[in-house]
């Protein structure tokens, strides 16, 4: 025995191998759940030729979305269940919340086309009414070959 252990040397070196597997899996999870995470409710955006907004607006706060679906309930990204559907009142608390927690965050309407403009204004209003200065709207690209509405 003694014999044996004097031929073997101590390795001061690091196995990495096991760490890069680890890495590769994690890669491999996250690919695959980054195109599942997608906020909010899924809404009939309008086309509108309008430009995109700017990386700066959006690369420090996560913006709040205010979704209206075709039967105009609201949903709001934050304080709770992205799905659940919420009242005015609590729509209102909610952001009021959040714009107090972060002056500066950018706030955003999502609506169905398919909704009435009296409801996308009423929507305007509890923003508004909950502190929000400016108010952003989410518009699908318009399709290069498609004629544009009211044009």
């Amino acid at each position: 025995m003694a014999q044996l252990s004097r031929g073997r040397r101590l390795m001061g070196e690091i196995n990495v191998v096991p760490y890069i597997d680890v890495m590769l899996v994690l890669l491999i999870i996250f690919m695959v759940t980054a195109p599942l995470l997608q906020e909010g409710v899924k809404v009939q955006l309008p086309s509108a030729p309008a430009r995109p907004l700017d990386a700066d607006l959006t690369k420090n706060a996560h913006p709040l979305v205010l979704s209206i679906d075709s039967a105009g309930r609201l949903y709001l990204n934050a304080g709770g269940n992205p799905k659940e559907a919420l009242d005015e009142t609590s729509v209102e608390v909610r952001v009021a919340a959040a714009l107090q927690r972060e002056p500066d965050r950018p706030v955003l309407l999502k609506a169905d086309y398919r909704i009435s403009y009296g409801q996308v204004m009423n929507a305007m209003v509890i923003l508004q009414r909950a502190g929000a200065q400016k108010i952003g709207f989410v518009s699908q690209p318009v399709a290069s070959g498609r004629a544009k509405r009211g044009a």
